[in-house]
């Protein structure tokens, strides 16, 4: 877009004094960065830092706006600064998008990681459930094992006993040995009962620590895959960042050597148009004073205009 000549050099006195305040501008905060000192000096002076970097910055951006408005009464070089600025911004918002999808991925994968750690622990607990039924079921096989013994003594000792008594001691013994006996088999009974069911319970909880395990498995198998996919469009996301950072380089230099030839036919055009005024000047000095080719031509009209004089003398 090109503006008139009053528009381009109202624009360039404004940015002339735009310059002349960002000069002032850094110089304040170079004396205030040698200034700064104590505990908080240190960040300061990397702020202020910061802030002279980019006064210069925009100083030279404005001194490159302002020569162009000078030459060609146009702010394309504007124009180039606030398309670089916004491929940077996309760039730099492309690597934080990037950054934050991989640290939610991560957090993601530290959750799963702690519940499949509280799974294993809750199987590491049936695990001690089940060796504890283990442990109470062989303390009940000993203890019947125990009563058995124990009955059977009795049962010897009355025996004798009922030998050298009377019949009734007999029958009294045998009433005695047939609820021994039944209160045996009831024990067993229980025993072999408590036995089914804590059989039944290990198989139950064998199945589920073999269900919980293939969980786990398919589990870690979906998070590295995840994980895979992850990876994946992270290395495409570089690939796209390097390849958008190889244009930018090829657009800069192209740009680059677009103003060095622009710089030089400005330069060949102002030593054009000074050669040519210098030959001006000297034209017209030769001229005015009458040297070279110029005094002839001077003389050849001052003696016509003689001739001419004593023509009209003698006409009279």
């Amino acid at each position: 877009m090109s503006l008139s000549r009053i528009q381009s050099l109202r624009l360039a006195a404004v940015l002339e004094d735009c310059s002349d305040q960002l000069d002032l501008l850094g110089h304040t905060l170079a004396v205030k960065i040698s200034r700064e000192q104590g505990p908080t000096a240190a960040q300061e002076k990397v702020r202020l830092t910061k802030l002279r970097r980019d006064c210069r910055y925009i100083s030279q951006q404005v001194f490159k706006l302002h020569l162009e408005l000078e030459e060609k009464q146009s702010f394309s070089c504007l124009q180039q600064v606030v398309e670089e600025e916004e491929q940077k911004k996309k760039a730099e918002n492309m690597r934080r998008e990037a950054k934050k999808e991989l640290e939610q991925r991560k957090q993601t994968l530290q959750r799963r990681q702690e519940e499949y750690q509280q799974k294993t622990e809750k199987l590491q607990d049936m695990h001690r459930l089940i060796k504890d039924l283990q442990h109470q079921l062989n303390e009940q096989s000993s203890k019947v094992s125990n009563k058995r013994k124990i009955v059977e003594k009795i049962i010897e000792l009355q025996l004798q006993q009922a030998q050298k008594e009377s019949s009734q001691a007999e029958k009294l013994l045998e009433n005695q040995l047939e609820l021994l006996h039944k209160q045996l088999r009831e024990e067993m009974r229980v025993h072999d009962e408590s036995e089914k069911f804590l059989q039944n319970r290990y198989e139950e909880m064998q199945q589920l620590l073999q269900q919980w395990q293939q969980r786990t498995e398919q589990m870690l198998q979906e998070k590295k895959q995840q994980l895979n996919n992850v990876r994946c469009k992270r290395t495409v996301n570089l690939d796209r960042l390097m390849e958008m950072r190889r244009k930018f380089r090829e657009m800069e230099e192209v740009v680059i050597e677009d103003r060095e030839e622009q710089e030089k036919l400005r330069q060949q055009e102002a030593e054009a148009r000074a050669a040519t005024k210098l030959q001006a000047w000297w034209r017209g000095c030769m001229v005015r004073r009458g040297l070279g080719s110029f005094k002839k031509a001077e003389e050849g009209k001052k003696g016509q205009k003689k001739k001419e004089g004593k023509k009209k003398k003698k006409k009279k």
